[in-house]
């Protein structure tokens, strides 16, 4: 049988990185109304779930970045056929289960860590799925073996084999179908999580997740899958119950606000004052950062056209530790670090999520912060200035960060490797650049 498959349209983000530098200059009070967009962290996973159900899916508000291009590679590679419509919707064309390629290419699962998520789908689809050890950002290392216990109660059998997870499902009676099961998460993992919820929409029986994942992108595939079928009780919150169907049907959803990229515009508006509406943010979903931003002096509040962040004056120090959601995310972190930077007093900020996420505080030290790291902990003395420096992005957000510490620092900063912030935001200086602040992407 021959497959159609949908081209990409002309203007798709390429999923190769381009070589890229931010050129910021120090920028006065920032002014304005800008949108966060569709949640990287959402998108991905949704169109992962699109698997599970064939036919032809729409998403829409999905963010054009270049994470997104690279999960529709994943998704062509696996058989599906994956185009943007005129309207600007992501459309999914996902085949029957005898013409899925339950197979995920070490070339694009070294490229982002979330790839891991077709694992989940495909066991479920296929009842045999093959993929690569996750790369990705370099913050330190994020096992898979929440992903690979639960799966395994659900009756998924793995081997580890020339760097590839192999997972597949003993045929029986009812074919090679996953058995719902008690899963009870070691730690509350976002992605394990969204692998175990999609896996025990088609599952036998009904599966239980204790410890689960409460963030709101956990509600939000919850909330996509319900449209295609799936008995889920209790998403976003620590107990999730799941009834497994025989069959799931397409989906036509809307992806959620992104509310790291909300909170980056809060965090700038911070940095360099001023008034600032993100008039599609939840301000429901950042409450422990919105808190964070008060003590500093940055008001948050809902307002009639969305949530408005001000702030007149210098930002004051607090203390800063991340936490599973409903805690201060870890990738809310680089920008409450460099906002400290620039605080007045000190405070201490402990990363208890990922090991390696302290790596782009050097670069903040090049631009003159007194930072001062000691394993999981980092003492962040705020200056009243920091200065511009040629500083180099090592993953999505503390590229992000660095731009935005390029709005308070003396001279030209440049940030290079920019291709990483591209991968989680669609256009960061032009939505920087429409707030007043000086910022170019070359």
């Amino acid at each position: 049988m021959v497959r159609m498959e949908l081209a990409p349209a002309p203007d798709a983000v390429p999923a190769v990185p381009r070589p890229a530098s931010f050129v910021v200059q120090p920028s006065g009070p920032l002014e304005g109304t800008v949108r966060a967009g569709g949640a990287k962290n959402s998108a991905l996973k949704l169109m992962a779930a699109c698997l599970l159900a064939e036919g032809r899916h729409e998403l829409s508000n999905v963010p054009r970045i270049i994470d997104v291009e690279i999960m529709a590679d994943m998704l062509r590679a696996l058989g599906a056929g994956v185009s943007w419509s005129a309207e600007g919707r992501l459309v999914i064309d996902t085949p029957p289960t005898c013409e899925l390629v339950p197979v995920a290419p070490y070339d694009l699962v070294d490229k982002m860590r979330a790839s891991i998520v077709v694992l989940g789908p495909l066991l479920a689809r296929c009842g045999y799925a093959r993929v690569s050890m996750p790369g990705g950002d370099d913050f330190g290392s994020r096992p898979i073996d929440f992903h690979l216990d639960g799966l395994g109660k659900m009756g998924a059998h793995f081997d580890t084999v020339h760097g590839n997870v192999e997972g597949s499902v003993a045929p029986d009676a009812a074919g090679r179908r996953l058995v719902g099961s008690q899963v009870v998460l070691e730690y509350p993992s976002h992605t394990a999580t969204d692998n175990i919820l999609m896996a025990a929409a088609l599952a036998k029986g009904t599966t239980v997740i204790e410890n689960a994942a409460r963030e709101p992108e956990v509600a939000d595939l919850a909330a996509c899958l319900g449209s295609m079928g799936a008995r889920i009780r209790g998403a976003g919150t620590s107990h999730v119950e799941i009834e497994g169907v025989d069959e799931l049907v397409p989906a036509t959803h809307s992806v959620m606000p992104d509310r790291v990229v909300s909170g980056t515009f809060l965090v700038a508006t911070g940095l360099a004052g001023g008034e600032v509406v993100v008039e599609d943010a939840r301000i429901d979903h950042m409450d422990m950062l919105v808190r964070k931003l008060g003590a500093m002096g940055v008001i948050v509040e809902q307002g009639p056209t969305g949530v408005v962040a001000t702030c007149d004056g210098r930002p004051r120090s607090v203390d800063v530790a991340t936490l599973p959601y409903p805690g201060v995310a870890t990738d809310y972190k680089p920008f409450l670090v460099t906002l400290l930077s620039v605080a007045d007093g000190v405070g201490i900020v402990s990363e208890n999520l990922f090991a390696g996420r302290f790596r782009y505080i050097d670069e903040l030290r090049r631009m003159g912060a007194d930072i001062r790291t000691e394993g999981h902990h980092a003492v962040v003395r705020g200056v009243p200035r920091l200065s511009g420096a040629k500083v180099k992005a090592t993953d999505i957000r503390a590229g992000a960060a660095l731009v935005l510490a390029g709005l308070v620092a003396e001279g030209e900063t440049v940030v290079t490797e920019g291709h990483h912030v591209d991968r989680g935001y669609e256009d960061l200086a032009g939505s920087l650049a429409s707030l007043g602040a000086r910022v170019e992407r070359r």
